[in-house]
């Protein structure tokens, strides 16, 4: 996906809206580690920003990440910043930036519970209204190797009116209009994974879920829910309103 270093044109200096993003790439990154939804560098995260990409970069421990170290391609995947390769995930953060005009920020994780209900189920069950925060029972992409396009075509078919789904034997994938809005969804999506996989464990006894007709009443009160602020009125906390 990316040129060879030789071959790579001069580089411009990244403006000031690119550095603050990448500061806010790397400061979700860290964040990820810290709560235990990635482990290493199993994870990436990105940020668009116009018609650049800003993306974690392949294999490098996100504690160790700096200004320096910003990696940046177009929207076709060649590196138009930095020299650190990208993270080999690119193609699915591309992909969805591509095909999805909302989406400004992509958080892309291994966390434990997400990951233990891509291997049992197609779909993650209405376990609780916050189900409609990302537009539905979120779906299971099907599986295929890491960094591939094939995966990437998996993960939009699950996508598809959804803000985020499960990756087969493998994560999970969310966006949104903001990283912290990013993060927050992926942050619910694992917690409601860890409820479903609590309730379905007790022996004797059958989850109820919410009706549809529920989801979209949920949907329609959490579309006004939070305080407003620049960007919009998402509340941004990972907890459940109240």
């Amino acid at each position: 996906m990316t040129e060879p270093r030789s071959a790579r044109r001069p580089q411009p200096r990244p403006t000031q809206p690119l550095r603050q993003a990448w500061t806010q790439v790397v400061r979700t990154a860290r964040r990820t580690t810290a709560d235990g939804l990635v482990v290493g560098t199993s994870g990436n995260v990105s940020a668009r920003v116009g018609d650049t990409v800003l993306v974690t970069p392949s294999g490098v421990p996100y504690d160790r990440l700096g200004p320096r170290d910003l990696v940046g391609v177009d929207l076709d995947g060649r590196q138009v910043l930095g020299t650190l390769a990208p993270t080999s995930e690119l193609p699915m953060h591309l992909a969805v930036y591509r095909h999805t005009d909302e989406a400004a920020a992509i958080v892309h994780t291994h966390a434990v519970h997400a990951t233990a209900v891509s291997t049992l189920v197609d779909e993650l069950p209405a376990i609780h209204y916050m189900t409609a925060a990302l537009g539905g029972p979120v779906r299971v992409a099907g599986y295929a190797l890491y960094g591939t396009d094939e995966l990437a075509e998996n993960m939009l078919s699950a996508l598809r009116d959804r803000s985020g789904c499960l990756l087969r034997n493998h994560g999970t994938v969310v966006y949104g209009a903001t990283l912290d809005q990013a993060y927050d969804r992926t942050a619910q999506l694992e917690w409601m994974c860890q409820v479903w996989l609590a309730a379905t464990a007790v022996p004797g006894h059958t989850p109820t879920l919410i009706p549809p007709a529920e989801l979209d009443r949920a949907a329609a009160k959490l579309s006004g829910y939070g305080q407003p602020r620049d960007g919009g009125t998402e509340g941004g906390a990972p907890g459940v309103p109240k």
